[in-house]
């Protein structure tokens, strides 16, 4: 693998990241002194999709991945493969 074509995946899993704080912030309360609560709801959704394996999460959850993989693979195919 090249340096370039990991620093370009470095790059999308920050911005992966990144757009995923900002996500997640913004459905969280903040309070006063700086810390964040996350709604009980989400925090009992997102355990139970992170004990599912991917295979048996709904199609819609499935489709979530999918576009974070296609946006792997756009960078793969631009680079050629190196």
């Amino acid at each position: 693998m090249s340096d370039e074509l990991r620093e370009q995946l470095a790059a999308l899993a920050h911005a992966q990241w990144s757009g995923w704080m900002v996500y997640l912030f913004g459905l969280s309360h903040s309070s006063g002194d700086g810390t964040i609560t996350l709604p009980a709801a989400l925090v009992a959704r997102w355990q139970g999709q992170m004990a599912t394996p991917y295979a048996e999460l709904t199609e819609r959850e499935k489709d979530s991945d999918r576009v974070e993989a296609d946006r792997i693979l756009t960078i793969i195919s631009q680079s050629g493969g190196k």
